[in-house]
């Protein structure tokens, strides 16, 4: 009976460290609370279907406070619902459930207009990102807040973890002749911030502007620390979008996304995107035995077959459709050492220097000194050797995490 008691009293205390150590985001945090922040309020909510408090969506959870009016609903690319392809426009409509209008920021304006704003007392943003530049609900952030703050009302942010940790930053730091919606601020491709610190970034360096006036507030995480990507979270992983359905995809996501800008595959159009890649005319095993040479730290590459196909809400019109690709693929052995930019660097240098003809591979030079953030990569691909390539962001990269250690809000 000892025993019994014991083991009960040792799984029950379990349970609560277990549960203390699951990282709780910004807007369990404001669940939790009652909404006491946004009492009394009527809040448009920026968010799509990875806003969640447990099993219950924020959209749910606001409707049924007798504290709250949700008054609007704002979705991102991809819509509301997660769903719609990459690069799709999504159109307004009402929420169902609610009777909410839900207004696009993907479709006829990327940024809330005076109109949906009129009847607001604020906005909320509750979206979880990945951590790259150039995945778009940053961007959708970023526009949001000036129109906050264009209207005079305050914008909080419920903040979520960066997947990819907030102790790894890597890649060409923004040059504003390329600035897009894939790159509105002079960042890195991945920056090491939370959503919120980085929306305290952009108004304290006036990354965009007009911010001055903004009254920005973050609702913090509880149990999150720098070094945690996102498996140490304890948190299941819901898919950001159709093509990051796992971890591992946006993990190698900041370097593989490269393969947009050419003829080759990027791995859209199969289960695996981004986590295997290819080019018509290049053997994916001989570019593996090429990089496993090097020995670069956490990972190593394979051959592997693939047939671009059209997928449900993933792309229906993928670029090789039906081309049987010898590509490579990239399997990561040891996460914490993985860097995703500069592997992805050595595979884009990699099969650069391996296609019958360079010139027919880049067919998207304008796409990839947006994805890059700088005009400078088409040449370097030709001129420099990845190490050389990697060597010649590192002091602007130093000088955005010195700027950037002044924002974070975790040890």
């Amino acid at each position: 009976m000892r025993c019994f008691v014991f083991l009960i009293i040792f799984l029950s205390v379990g349970s609560v460290l277990a549960q203390e150590s699951v990282v709780r985001t910004g807007a369990d945090i404001l669940a939790e609370s009652e909404f006491d922040r946004i009492a009394g309020h009527t809040v448009g909510l920026i968010v799509n279907h990875t806003a969640l408090v447990g099993d219950e969506h924020l959209i749910n959870l606001v409707h049924d406070s007798p504290e709250v009016t949700l008054g609007a609903i704002f979705g991102p690319e991809h819509g509301l619902r997660g769903t719609a392809e990459d690069g799709e426009a999504v159109q307004d409509g009402v929420d169902r459930l609610t009777g909410a209008p839900v207004y696009s920021l993907y479709g006829k304006t990327r940024r809330p207009t005076p109109e949906m704003l009129s009847n607001l007392d604020l906005l909320v943003f509750d979206i979880q990102d990945v951590g790259a530049r150039f995945y778009t609900f940053i961007s959708t952030m970023g526009l949001a807040m000036q129109s906050a703050a264009e209207a005079g009302i305050p914008f909080v942010v419920l903040d979520r973890p960066n997947p990819l940790s907030g102790t790894y930053a890597s890649g060409f730091v923004l040059e504003p002749e390329v600035q897009s919606f894939v790159g509105q601020f002079s960042i890195p491709i991945a920056h090491g911030l939370t959503v919120g610190e980085l929306a305290t970034m952009i108004k304290g360096e006036a990354l965009l502007p007009g911010l001055d006036i903004l009254e920005l507030e973050i609702i913090p995480m509880q149990n999150w620390t720098r070094n945690m990507q996102w498996p140490d979270t304890g948190r299941p992983w819901v898919p950001t979008s159709p093509n990051i359905p796992q971890f591992e995809t946006a993990l190698v996501y900041p370097g593989t996304c490269f393969f947009e800008a050419t003829s080759g595959s990027e791995g859209r159009g199969t289960r695996n995107p981004f986590l295997q890649v290819g080019a018509v005319g290049v053997n994916g095993s001989e570019i593996a035995a090429v990089l496993n040479r090097k020995s670069l730290p956490g990972v190593v590459f394979e051959g592997v077959e693939f047939t671009p196909e059209p997928l449900t809400s993933m792309d229906s019109a993928p670029k090789l459709n039906g081309q049987v690709i010898q590509g490579l693929g990239i399997k990561v052995t040891d996460r914490r050492t993985y860097q995703p930019v500069e592997v992805g660097i050595h595979i884009f240098h990699a099969y650069y220097h391996a296609v019958p003809a360079a010139d027919e591979f880049l067919t998207r030079r304008e796409w990839l000194a947006r994805l890059s953030g700088t005009t400078e990569l088409a040449g370097m691909l030709k001129s420099m050797t990845p190490e050389e390539i990697i060597a010649s962001w590192q002091e602007e990269l130093t000088n955005f995490i010195q700027r950037s250690e002044h924002y974070y809000l975790y040890e």
